[in-house]
């Protein structure tokens, strides 16, 4: 109790040094688009501070009604913004449910029906009305199937994923567009071009070609919409994917691919802003395509009252040189007898994920901060057509930095959420434009069956791997001990994480913060569509036979957590709204 305590006391230090000073600005244009200055959001000619919510799913539920019940219950915490798909990629005609566009034997066709971009403008209109912005995700970097040869597969589990006996059995117990990665995106366009790396994505000129017709025909069909927040080029952009990048795909790669579609966005649509979408992760070292303009010295140097100075630049040496400092306070926090021994306190196990996770070490940056994985957000930022930065937090699934040996598993993962949240902020400050956190989640122990990797078709907690699981692990003694490790958060855990990363946001100058994501309940079940009646397999339908509920990834908070979560939603929303 003393050190959480003590923990505490730390962090809001750290949160108080890492504070944006708050700059004169002159009035805003009254457009009825959201627009920005410096690094704020505005719309109407007043700031809009952003805090909001996920739901991919929502162009696949079966009726209006689902859609105008779903923005209703958003709308009723006063969250203006949530986070869309708006592409539904498939390489034969379904025979139910919605889909965008064929992707075939390379040839596309766009579907203009009521089970098609129709199904989009509903999600539109009714957000319009409920005075909801919808930021609408044009692709998405994950589309994995069970025949990739998967580059991150979990260790200690590498044995079931590649069983394909187990993938097909899941993966059969799952209706289409249930998952967030099963609405193709870039490797159906590289599979269907008969391209081999996950990065032709970016580099083919027919593929751009085609991704560019289409992102033309959403474009232009809602130029004229205020309900559009903006365009969100794609999902966590990278050089990999399930499906392998190739040797000479850099993060200069991904940069210049962000500028080609952002400035053919911008030519069809001067209304709306352009995204990047990506994780956030960065690249210390690269050199830079775009690089950050400085702006020159103010004439007068007397300090202003009440101002702090400027974040200075992210370098390697910066990063290393803050982590000690956060080391040696936290490792001072600790009883003496811990400090003799060396090393910090273990509570509780935590999941071993893919090799990209464990690519950092205290000796580096860290995989978040050096390029390896493949994109350089900072650069992406500097781009001119790119009206806000944007970043993630998954710590489930990814690394932002190494562990803090003085911390417990959970504290760590909350206190990497808040360094990554602060580093962000900082980013918005130097380019003076708005950053936003477009998706943050922690999965719970309730919904560690449910839950699936961004870069898998497969739940590897899930009831039916299980005995799977333990033959693969026996191998290994480390990986055997993982498998029979209890994972995810408490759902105390994760409101005390996502009360935490909201504030830090809020404080740290972050402009917009989303939740992943949200639940809806009391939806229109039908057969063979992704919200099915009866569906046991995955636990989220009613026992009615025409009800169901949203699909969960193991981020949803339908359940225990729920109440809790929207409230902390409902107090950062009024937390901003008041200042």
């Amino acid at each position: 109790m003393q050190l959480t305590k003590a923990l505490s006391l730390l962090t809001c230090a750290l949160l108080s040094s890492a504070t944006v000073p708050t700059k004169t600005v002159k009035r805003a244009d009254s457009s009825q688009f959201v627009t920005t200055q410096g690094s704020k959001f505005f719309v109407n000619g007043s700031e809009f501070p952003m805090i909001g919510t996920n739901a991919y799913w929502l162009q696949a539920l079966n009726e209006e009604q689902d859609i105008i019940n779903t923005f209703s219950n958003i709308s009723a915490l006063g969250i203006k913004v949530v986070r869309a798909w708006a592409f539904n990629d498939v390489t034969e005609i379904p025979e139910t449910g919605t889909w965008f566009q064929l992707i075939a034997n390379g040839t596309t066709s766009v579907n203009t029906g009521a089970n098609g971009l129709q199904k989009l403008d509903m999600i539109i209109k009714h957000a319009e009305s409920f005075g909801i912005y919808v930021l609408l995700t044009l692709t998405n970097n994950w589309a994995p199937l069970a025949t990739d040869n998967l580059t991150e597969s979990i260790d200690g589990l590498k044995s079931s994923v590649q069983s394909r006996a187990v993938v097909d059995t899941f993966n059969a117990s799952r209706p289409r567009n249930f998952l967030s990665n099963d609405y193709g995106g870039m490797d159906v366009y590289v599979r269907q071009f008969g391209l081999q790396n996950h990065d032709e994505f970016y580099t083919n000129q027919t593929v751009l070609n085609a991704f560019m017709n289409y992102t033309t025909q959403i474009v232009t069909r809602y130029v004229d919409s205020p309900a559009v927040l903006a365009w969100e080029l794609a999902n966590d952009a990278r050089c990999n994917s399930s499906v392998a990048a190739s040797a000479t795909c850099t993060p200069q790669t991904v940069t210049q691919w962000h500028s080609t579609v952002a400035q053919h966005i911008k030519a069809l649509d001067p209304n709306h802003l352009i995204s990047s979408g990506t994780q956030g992760f960065l690249c210390m070292g690269c050199p830079k395509l775009f690089p950050r303009q400085t702006s020159p010295a103010q004439p007068s140097a007397r300090a202003v009252v009440g101002r702090r100075s400027v974040a200075k630049p992210l370098t390697r040496e910066r990063i290393i040189q803050e982590r000690n400092e956060q080391w040696k306070k936290t490792r001072a926090l600790l009883p003496k007898s811990e400090q003799d021994k060396g090393e910090g306190i273990r509570v509780r196990g935590r999941w071993v994920s893919t090799p990209t996770k464990r690519q950092s070490d205290s000796q580096g940056v860290g995989s978040a901060f050096d390029g390896s994985q493949g994109v350089d957000s900072e650069d992406i930022l500097g781009i001119p057509q790119i009206g806000f930065g944007s970043f993630q937090l998954f710590p489930d699934q990814n690394s932002y930095g190494p562990d803090d040996p003085s911390l417990s598993a959970f504290n760590n993962t909350l206190q990497t959420g808040i360094n990554w949240i602060t580093t962000h902020g900082q980013l918005a400050q130097q380019f003076d434009k708005p950053v936003s956190l477009l998706g943050f989640g922690l999965v719970t122990e309730a919904n560690a069956p449910d839950f699936v990797p961004f870069n898998s078709t497969v739940a590897p907690f899930a009831s039916d791997t299980t005995s799977t699981v333990s033959k693969a692990s026996s191998t290994s003694s480390s990986a055997s001990a993982n498998s029979t490790q209890t994972f995810g958060v408490t759902d105390s855990e994760q409101a005390t994480a996502y009360s935490t990363w909201l504030n830090t946001g809020i404080s740290s100058g972050v402009s917009g913060l989303l939740q992943y994501q949200w639940s809806q309940g009391n939806l229109t079940a039908q057969a063979n569509t992704t919200i099915s009646p009866n569906d046991d397999t995955t636990g989220e339908s009613s026992n009615d036979d025409t009800t169901g509920e949203s699909p969960n990834d193991g981020y949803s908070i339908q359940g225990v957590g729920e109440d809790t979560v929207q409230s902390i939603l409902q107090n950062a929303v009024q937390s901003v709204s008041s200042t």
